[in-house]
């Protein structure tokens, strides 16, 4: 493809003006792939809502690129960083229109992207790659939980350029609305279950003041507790100043954010929590996000309160979309069990793949 154009994107301050066209362009890429490999919008994220997770680049830098022929658009590109321990990770994400595959446009993008992430001094690169297709020859993860597709055009190319698969994603999706007594019935008895020592407490777009400190805590350990086999991805450390930016930019885009969390009352410390953003339109699905309990903590039945509650949160006060989804490691069996038991069934699988990068000489 000797007409191929490979262009760094511009984030924009706002959107409508010329300077957001690229922007623009790369997300409708990102809608028009996912609409087609899904059969299904609900992946679908409008520019207004991604605008705010673009400009979030102090903790969150990354970079977005855009492929094309002449004028005609062909796939993006995506390379994120993170600070702190995986300040030499680098994870790289490739989309290409379906009526321009075949033609070497996801391997251009991809060997621009890793020839980035070496010149910035990488030395790992992560891959999160759906797959859509079901039956046929398999590939087992390493952890020994989940599977892909052993001959699929992102499993090909994965493969032939160094990429190992370390672990699979459960893409899961929970058909709303629920008996909403048959829901509190569920908290209910997560409660009593954890006993009058935890409680439950919820809020929306920003966190209270009080429990900003231990929710950027939490946010942390999401680096270090949840399941990573053998990507390991590092510390992402949180502070406060974080939370409050990552919580700013939030609010400047059309998403509603619903969070329950669990104190720990004998040391008025929060111990887990949970996280949803419901989309503006009611016919889409809410996105279930992070959500975790400390390992010292575990064994209350409080993953179920605090989703529960959450759960209960959403029908209250936005009623009306049609699911949840949700993303978990295939060897978290503790979330998984809390999610099946709710109802939440899988549509996807992810394989997570990483490449040990060679130093520029």
């Amino acid at each position: 493809m000797t007409t191929l154009q490979i262009t760094d994107v511009m984030i924009p301050d706002r959107l409508g003006t010329p300077e957001a066209a690229d922007f623009e362009a790369a997300i409708a890429v990102r809608t028009a792939v996912n609409a087609h490999d899904s059969g299904t919008n609900d992946e679908a994220r409008p520019p207004e809502e991604m605008l705010p997770t673009w400009r979030k680049q102090e903790h969150e830098p990354k970079r977005m690129v855009l492929a094309r022929e002449g004028e005609t658009v062909l796939g993006r590109g995506v390379i994120e960083y993170r600070l702190g321990d995986a300040v030499d990770t680098t994870w790289l994400h490739v989309e290409v229109l379906p009526e321009h595959r075949g033609r070497g446009v996801g391997r251009a993008l991809a060997e621009w992207l890793l020839d980035i992430a070496t010149a910035d001094g990488k030395s790992k690169a992560i891959v999160y790659a759906p797959s859509w297709r079901v039956g046929g020859a398999r590939l087992d993860a390493p952890t020994g939980f989940g599977d892909v597709p052993a001959d699929t055009a992102e499993t090909r190319l994965l493969l032939s350029l160094g990429f190992r698969l370390e672990q699979v994603e459960r893409g899961s999706r929970l058909p709303l609305p629920l008996d909403r007594a048959v829901l509190e019935r569920v908290r209910d008895d997560a409660a009593q279950a954890a006993g009058p020592d935890y409680r439950v407490h919820r809020w929306g777009d920003h966190t209270p003041e009080q429990w900003q400190e231990d929710l950027a805590h939490l946010l942390t350990r999401m680096s270090t507790d949840a399941p990573s086999a053998g990507l390991d991805e590092g510390e992402d450390p949180w502070t406060v100043e974080r939370l409050l930016e990552d919580e700013q930019l939030e609010a400047e885009g059309p998403r509603t954010g619903f969070t329950a969390a669990v104190e720990h009352v004998p040391s008025g410390r929060l111990v887990a929590f949970t996280t949803l953003y419901a989309p503006a339109e009611l016919d889409r699905p809410a996105d279930q996000e992070d959500t975790i309990v400390l390992r010292e903590h575990r064994g209350h039945r409080l993953g179920m309160l605090v989703k529960a509650e959450n759960l209960l949160a959403l029908d209250e006060l936005r009623p009306g979309h049609p699911a949840v989804v949700t993303y978990n490691a295939e060897e978290n069996r503790h979330m998984l069990s809390v999610n099946e038991a709710l109802g939440f069934a899988p549509f996807v699988y992810e394989g997570a793949w990483r490449k040990d990068l060679e130093p520029l000489r």
